[in-house]
């Protein structure tokens, strides 16, 4: 709670009870009769209205710099909320683009002269029912895909 608030609030407070004594003199003195008293207590009472007025007055000017303060700090907070997601969602997209571009789950074989030739006759050979037209072949637990054999590197997945 603001200061000025706080001190507006008790100010007002106290100023309307000792407000309670001037009023209690007069109604006294009107019983008897008494217009000089009367008038005396009445200019206190108006007095600590006054002072009543001035001290609700700060009161409101506080809530007023309490409530612009509590916006302020809730704009930074926003703010800072808001700056920490994007360096979240530049961060996981860095992490997609390396995941996308890095290391893939797949091996590069390149065969040599002697073993295209091997590869041919055992793996791709027509009795076998393989991938000759570019399906894959399966043989002891490796996939091998056939139309790689042109450009001299096979694709295996294990």
């Amino acid at each position: 709670m603001n200061i000025k608030t706080m001190e507006g609030i008790v100010g007002a407070r106290t100023n309307y009870n000792l407000m309670n004594t001037p009023m209690r003199v007069f109604r006294d003195a009107r019983r008897r009769g008494d217009l000089a008293t009367m008038e005396r207590a009445m200019d206190y009472a108006g007095d600590f209205a006054d002072k009543t007025r001035e001290y609700e007055e700060k009161a409101d000017e506080g809530m007023v710099e309490e409530a612009k303060e509590f916006r302020e700090k809730t704009k930074a907070e926003l703010e800072k909320a808001i700056k920490e997601r994007k360096e979240d969602c530049a961060k996981e997209q860095e992490q997609i683009q390396e995941q996308k571009s890095g290391a893939s789950n797949t091996d590069t074989v390149e065969l040599s002269e002697e073993g295209k030739v091997l590869f041919q006759d055992t793996i791709l050979a027509p009795e076998a029912g393989s991938g000759a037209e570019g399906k894959p072949a399966k043989t002891g637990g490796a996939l091998v895909t056939g139309p790689l054999i042109s450009g001299g590197a096979i694709d295996v997945q294990v």
